[in-house]
């Protein structure tokens, strides 16, 4: 019989549903072995209903922390005792953990991954990555509602929200309002896109659900970059909707290797280097480049 697993290794996780697809367990892998700590990450799948008793269970189990995905990032926020600025002002949370007294805290990574990869992409310095750019963020959910703070901290000239449902955006612009004012910022929620915009980030759950989004013929266009939090093997359905209409594209593996570093920072107190393991994860999910 072959041993078990090692319950002094220190065990993490991702929560969400689906969750058969996440890339996380392998990049928490390649961290470790990088940081030389030991632990294992492992995939959780959720009932829809089910997060409190989820959670519960992983930390009978002896988990030390977890990330959560959709569609359980407010709940995750809402389960915490304790949350950072980032994650008290997106009302969402990406990253768990309990320290020394057993009490849960809990924080957001996912803006600060997607300027990070988006100082990448752009060849840009923060602060002030996003001047002189017009900005729509796509979607009004917990990945929307995760960006948003870090998008306005970046310093664009102008931030729209547009979702399916207008309240849905209007709630997350108003929540953010203040935010937006310190930083300078002109944030609203828009009924529908307009002509203008130089970066357009995809935060709906359009493709992970395989569907383009309806857009005016306006918006995507040479010069935009349209940048989608989804990440696959081959080019997301947004990424195809937005090359089709000559603009540039790309996905979130770069926001998702950025945040992750970022989770594993907070629970291990080190910083991993991002640029072997976001090349790693370039290959291993789509084969070596040319």
């Amino acid at each position: 019989m072959s041993p078990g697993p090692d319950m002094s290794t220190d065990l993490y996780a991702v929560l969400g549903n689906p969750v058969e697809h996440s890339k996380s367990p392998r990049i928490h892998a390649l961290f470790a072995a990088q940081c030389e700590q030991r632990l294992r990450y492992e995939k959780r799948l959720i009932a829809r209903d089910g997060f409190s008793r989820g959670l519960h269970a992983f930390r009978a189990e002896g988990g030390k922390g977890c990330n959560v995905t959709v569609p359980f990032k407010f709940e995750a926020a809402a389960a915490a005792q304790r949350l950072s600025p980032r994650a008290a002002l997106a009302g969402a949370a990406n990253t768990l953990g309990w320290d020394d007294a057993g009490v849960l805290w809990a924080d957001n990574t996912d803006g600060i991954g997607l300027v990070r990869d988006l100082a990448r992409i752009l060849g840009r310095p923060a602060p002030r990555l996003l001047a002189g750019f017009h900005v729509l963020l796509l979607g009004a959910g917990g990945a929307a509602s995760g960006v948003l703070g870090a998008l306005i901290e970046a310093r664009p000239a102008g931030l729209d929200i547009w979702n399916r449902s207008a309240d849905r955006a209007r709630d997350l612009a108003a929540r953010h309002a203040e935010f937006a004012a310190r930083h300078g910022v002109a944030l609203r929620a828009v009924a529908e896109p307009e002509a203008g915009y130089r970066l357009l980030i995809n935060a709906t759950a359009s493709s992970l659900d395989g569907m383009a989004l309806s857009l005016p013929n306006a918006t995507l266009h040479p010069g935009v970059l349209a940048y989608d939090l989804m990440y696959a093997a081959r080019a997301t359905p947004f990424m195809v909707q937005a090359r089709a209409a000559g603009a540039a594209a790309e996905d979130g593996l770069g926001m998702l290797v950025e945040q992750a570093a970022e989770s594993f920072a907070l629970w291990r107190g080190m910083r991993p280097d991002t640029a072997p393991v976001l090349a790693a994860m370039q290959t291993e999910l789509r084969g070596p480049r040319d």
